[in-house]
Formats: structure tokens, C-alpha cells, sequence
């Protein structure tokens, strides 16, 4: 798999190579489908950056792991 500055160039090469106004129809709608991957793939990248940067700038305590609250035992009568 490619870095994230190489997908990120061949986001930015795709969209310069939809913009041509002589572009074939197939081909810009194959380019857009494979941007439109690469965006979500470099999208799902930035949201694990950005949350491990949270998790050293607020330490481990600010991110406790998420436990459902099922109230099994609490029963009001």
C-alpha cells in the first residue's frame, strides 16, 4: 500500500485529469470512482491521526474506552 502523500497525489492528479476538457466520459468516471476511494481511504487516515494526536495532547485518561451501560440489576419496583 502507498503512503498517504502518494495516495494524496494520485487524489490530486486524478482531479486535474477530470478538469481536462477532453477527457472521455468513461475515463473521468473511472477517475472520479478511484478518487472517490482514495478520498475515503485517505479520509479514515486523518480521523486515526487526529485521534491519537488527541490521545498524547490530553493523555489516556481523557479517552476512557467506551463500555455500553447495560443496567442489568438495577431494577426499580
Amino acid at each position: 500500500m502507498k503512503n498517504f502523500e502518494e495516495r494524496l497525489e494520485k487524489l490530486e492528479a486524478l482531479g486535474e485529469a477530470i478538469r481536462q476538457p477532453d477527457i472521455p466520459l468513461d475515463d473521468a468516471l473511472k477517475a472520479f470512482e478511484e478518487g472517490i476511494k482514495l478520498a475515503q481511504s485517505l479520509e479514515k487516515d486523518l480521523e486515526k491521526v487526529e485521534s491519537r494526536i488527541e490521545l498524547l495532547m490530553n493523555g489516556p485518561e481523557a479517552a476512557p474506552p467506551a463500555r455500553p451501560e447495560l443496567d442489568l440489576f438495577d431494577q426499580e419496583d
